[in-house]
Parts: C-alpha cells; sequence; structure tokens
C-alpha cells in the first residue's frame, strides 16, 4: 500500500508495507556495499600499480647497471665476495659500494676499498686481494662524482685514458694497486676534481702539462711511483692545492719557484727523487706552509734563511748536497719538531741563535763538514750524539769535551 502526499508540485510516494520496505532497504544497501567493493578493489590496484611505476622509476638505468656489470667482469676479487650483492635489476639497492643520486638515480659514487673495517671483511678476517684491471666501462657512468679503487694490491693495467671525460668527477683515488702506464694526458679536463690519488703503483711516464689546469685540486698524492721528468714548471696554477706528494719517483729538474705561489699549500713533499738545483728561497715564504719534506735528491747550493725563520715546523733537508753555513736565523717563533740537515756538505758551526728558539725536536747534522762546540743548554740537552757525528771537529755535549 502507498501513499501519496503532495507538496507543491512535487509529489513523495511512501511504501507503508513493512515486509517491502525492508527488502528495498536491503537491496540499496546491498548496491552500495558492491558499489563500495569495486571502488576499493580499484585503489587497490591503483596503489598497486603507483608502487610498481614508483620502484621502476627509483631504479638505476639499464644503461648504469650495464656499465657496472661491465666493470665488476673485468675483475677478480675471490676471497671478501664484495660483487655476491651485485645482482637484481637495481644497482642503487644494496649493491656493495654504489651509491647513487636520489634525485636522478644515476650511480654517484663507486668506493672500494681493499682494507676496511666493513663487516664483510670482518667475517672474511683478512684484507682484500683483487686482479684484473679498470675497464673502461666506467666511462659509461656519466654522472660519477667518485671513484674509489684502493688497496687491492693486484689490480693492473692503466688508468682509462676515457676517465678524463666524466665531468661530474670530484674523486679519483686508486691508491695501493699495481696499475701501469701513464696518468691520463687530458686529466686537467676534471674541472671538478680535488682529490687525485695514485700512489704506491707502477705508473711512469710524465706529470701531464694539463695537471696544473686542475683548478679545483686540494689533494694530490702520486708518490711510490715512477713518474719521470721535471715539475711542470707552471706548478702554482694549482692555487687550491693544500697537499702536494711527489715523493719516492724519478722526478729530475729544478724546484719550480711557481709553487710558491700556492698559498694553501700546508705539505710539500718531493723527497727521494732527482731533483737538482738550489732551494727556492721563496718557499720559506709561505704563510701556511708546515711541512717540507726535500730528502733524497741532488739539491745543491745553501739552506735560504727564509727557511729557518719560516713557519715550517718539519724541514727535512738530508740527503742532498747542500753546501754553506747553517744560517742563524732562529728567533723565537722558531718552531721546529724535526729538522733533518744530516748527509749533507755544510760547514761552519751550530749557529748561537738556534738557543733562542721557542721549540726543536728531532735535530739532526751528522754526516757533514761542521765545526766548533755544540751550544749549551735547550734543545742540545735531550739530544743524542748520532744527531752530531762524522763531521770535521764539532765537540761538546752529548760529544766529546772540546
Amino acid at each position: 500500500m502507498q501513499n501519496s502526499v503532495r507538496e507543491g508540485s512535487s509529489s513523495v510516494y511512501i511504501d507503508t508495507n513493512p515486509t517491502t520496505a525492508r527488502e528495498t532497504i536491503t537491496n540499496k544497501l546491498n548496491y552500495y556495499s558492491s558499489m563500495a567493493s569495486t571502488t576499493t578493489f580499484f585503489y587497490t590496484l591503483s596503489a598497486i600499480l603507483l608502487l610498481s611505476l614508483t620502484s621502476v622509476s627509483n631504479a638505476c638505468p639499464a644503461s648504469d647497471r650495464a656499465a657496472l656489470l661491465a666493470f665488476r667482469a673485468a675483475l677478480k676479487e675471490p676471497f671478501i665476495g664484495i660483487f655476491n650483492s651485485w645482482k637484481g635489476n637495481d644497482c642503487c639497492q644494496n649493491w656493495y659500494g654504489v651509491s647513487c643520486d636520489p634525485e636522478t638515480h644515476r650511480v654517484a659514487d663507486i668506493t672500494l676499498r681493499g682494507v676496511s673495517e666493513d663487516p664483510i671483511f670482518q667475517k672474511a678476517r683478512r684484507t682484500g686481494y683483487m686482479t684484473g684491471s679498470i675497464s673502461r666501462s666506467i666511462c659509461k657512468l656519466e654522472r660519477l662524482s667518485g671513484l674509489t679503487i684502493t688497496d687491492w694490491k693486484g689490480i693492473s693495467g692503466p688508468i682509462p685514458p676515457c676517465i678524463s671525460s666524466l665531468p661530474f668527477l670530484r674523486h679519483l683515488d686508486l691508491v695501493g694497486n699495481k696499475l701501469t702506464g701513464e696518468i691520463p694526458a687530458d686529466i686537467g679536463r676534471l674541472s671538478q676534481l680535488t682529490l687525485l690519488n695514485v700512489a704506491d703503483n707502477e705508473i711512469t711516464g710524465a706529470i701531464p702539462g694539463s695537471l696544473t689546469n686542475l683548478s679545483s685540486l686540494v689533494h694530490l698524492d702520486i708518490r711510490g711511483n715512477k713518474i719521470s721528468g721535471a715539475i711542470p714548471i707552471n706548478f702554482g696554477k694549482l692555487k687550491k692545492l693544500r697537499r702536494a706528494l711527489l715523493s719516492g719517483n724519478m722526478l729530475n729538474g729544478p724546484i719550480p719557484n711557481s709553487i710558491s705561489q700556492i698559498y694553501r699549500l700546508a705539505d710539500l713533499d718531493l723527497s727521494v727523487n732527482h731533483l737538482s738545483g738550489p732551494i727556492p728561497a721563496s718557499l720559506g715564504k709561505m704563510a701556511v706552509l708546515a711541512t717540507l719534506n726535500l730528502d733524497g735528491n741532488q739539491i745543491s747550493g745553501p739552506i735560504p734563511s727564509t727557511l729557518i725563520s719560516s713557519s715550517i715546523s718539519i724541514l727535512n733537508l738530508s740527503r742532498n748536497a747542500i753546501e754553506g753555513n747553517i744560517p742563524d736565523a732562529f728567533g723565537p717563533r722558531s718552531y721546529f719538531t724535526v729538522i733533518d740537515l744530516s748527509y749533507n756538505k755544510l760547514r761552519g758551526g751550530i749557529p748561537k741563535s738556534i738557543s733562542s728558539a721557542m721549540y726543536i725536536g728531532h735535530f739532526d747534522v751528522s754526516h757533514n763538514n761542521l765545526c766548533g762546540p755544540i751550544p749549551a743548554g735547550p734543545p742540545f740537552d735531550h739530544l743524542e750524539a748520532s744527531s752530531f757525528v762524522s763531521n770535521d771537529c764539532l765537540c761538546g755535549k752529548p760529544l766529546g769535551a772540546c
């Protein structure tokens, strides 16, 4: 039974039969429930698809993955298993030593150290050993900013020349391998490079002229190689350089005067080479130079007095052919933790002004042609006889009486 109620121009029909009303309500509830279930299903499906698409977009590009796999294929690491995690489609996800840019999802850094406190090394209870070579496929990682492959002892072959084509490279650290060949000739193209470390390898050839174009370089370490030739005369162009470590090579020729133009340089090590000629006096005028190692060369001429009155605290000029007197230029601001002048051709006596120095730790003038009394008091009261032996006629404590 239905009653019609008219209000204005519209009519509303009310079903007054209880059974029919309940059926109507139930049908409508079922309808809306079905619609809600369908909507939930579509929302769930959309969320799954969105998550899947997001996951795919966050993965590294296939080209980067392929480059990494080609890089791995050229290396053999039998003991630690660092490459065991290099599997799956996403090289940005849990690939050992690989880091990606969070925005572009391109490979940004590769860090593989043969000496590490990483748990994978602790579990193996040994340091790493790797053979093979550095594949040129590394150059396909166009957004690479850091490449660290250090202390694997057995990696050989050249540094890929194409590495100079990586415009975002900031760190290149390849210390402690058996790399051969030369430093890439176009290394100077890496305008963002701040660290270049190829120490303790078997690299030959000369320092490339383009290296002085590395305007951002802060740390240069080429120690312990077989690099020959002269230090570039315009080495002073490296204005941001703080450490220049060139020891243990076969470098020859003079020390460039332009080095003194690197006003941030704090550590200069040119020891154990074949350098010749005089020491530039301008080195003693460098504001922050704290360590100067020139030992084991063929340097001649006198010791510039500027070195004695400078801010240098570690001065090693031993095993050269330096002549003349020790400059009488010590003063209250002289602070030397090490001053080693042994195995040269120095003459005269030990200057009296040395007694006015603020501090002198290790002092060695052995194996020269010095003569005269050793000053009494500090710093000589804590030095041993070995610091003064094999001179012409030095005397006094800790040697024999004059």
